[in-house]
């Protein structure tokens, strides 16, 4: 079995190299600095200090392993690959509401990407998977728990 292809816009491979070299580069040594100081404590069999710090660098492996491994499968979408026609991953979408008139921009991003807080939703979402290969004016509907959310594309840009 293959892993799975990681699809990521260019800004999203460097937020993911940064991560992947902070990790290396900081957080082991802060992390093996802190072991090395609960060790000074003595008995480490209770100590709260010593646990917190192995698992955090359990944590900080584990995501240096998934970051490498994301990297390695990344494929990155350019800015002359993203259609303005229709939705594709790294089109910037403007959505209305039908039902309440408000629009929205939302860019789709792979899933690695993705911050509903930045309003980057990925391919893989429900609105991200009814609105991708869609043109503008197209109405469609979203299912969510709510029920059904009837978007129209307004825009599409990079």
């Amino acid at each position: 079995m293959s892993e799975k292809e990681v699809i990521l816009t260019q800004d999203g491979l460097r937020k993911l190299e940064e991560e992947l070299e902070h990790l290396k580069s900081v957080k082991r040594r802060e992390v093996a600095e802190r072991i090395k100081v609960a060790i000074g404590y003595g008995d480490i069999s209770e100590n709260s200090e010593y646990e917190d710090a192995k698992n955090e660098q359990a944590f900080i492996e584990g995501r240096v392993i998934t970051l490498e491994k994301m990297l390695r499968n990344a494929r990155i979408i350019n800015d002359d690959e993203i259609d303005t026609d229709v939705v594709s991953i790294g089109s910037k979408v403007v959505l209305e509401d039908l039902e309440f008139g408000e629009k929205e921009v939302y860019t789709i991003v792979g899933t690695a990407e993705s911050d509903p807080s930045q309003n980057k939703i990925s391919n893989e979402s429900p609105v991200g998977k009814a609105i991708l290969g869609k043109k503008k004016g197209s109405i469609v509907d979203v299912n969510v728990p709510a029920g059904i959310i009837q978007y129209k594309i307004v825009d599409i840009n990079k």
